[in-house]
């Protein structure tokens, strides 16, 4: 089964996303400034990918840094990319910075 990644506008909207996933929920923080913006569309395609392959054991929510200023805050984000792992409204595990498919796997098979 194919899972939408959702991409909040606000605080608001990630918020609802995190309480009516029924569930893990991959965070990914991506950010729209120049240096970020390489590395956050090169991950792109890996979270789609993952999101994909893993079904239902998670919900994907990408989230801009500048447009979801409290979830960035309240996972202590401080750059972009960065995928946070939320449980019950709390974060198990974050990892920053790209990482390649096989990276990626690893984190969540680790944490799931």
């Amino acid at each position: 089964m194919t899972r939408r990644i959702h991409q909040p506008l606000e605080d608001q909207e990630f918020d609802f996303i995190l309480s009516m996933a029924g569930g893990p929920v991959l965070a990914y923080f991506t950010g729209s400034w120049p240096k970020a913006l390489q590395a956050c569309r090169a991950m792109d395609s890996v979270v789609d990918e993952l999101a994909r392959e893993y079904g239902n054991r998670f919900t994907a929510v990408r989230a801009d840094m500048t447009r979801c200023p409290g979830p960035t805050r309240r996972y202590g984000v401080t750059g972009a990319p960065t995928a946070v792992l939320v449980k019950d409204g709390e974060a198990v595990a974050s990892q920053a910075g790209p990482m390649t498919r096989e990276e990626f796997r690893a984190f969540l098979d680790a944490h799931l």
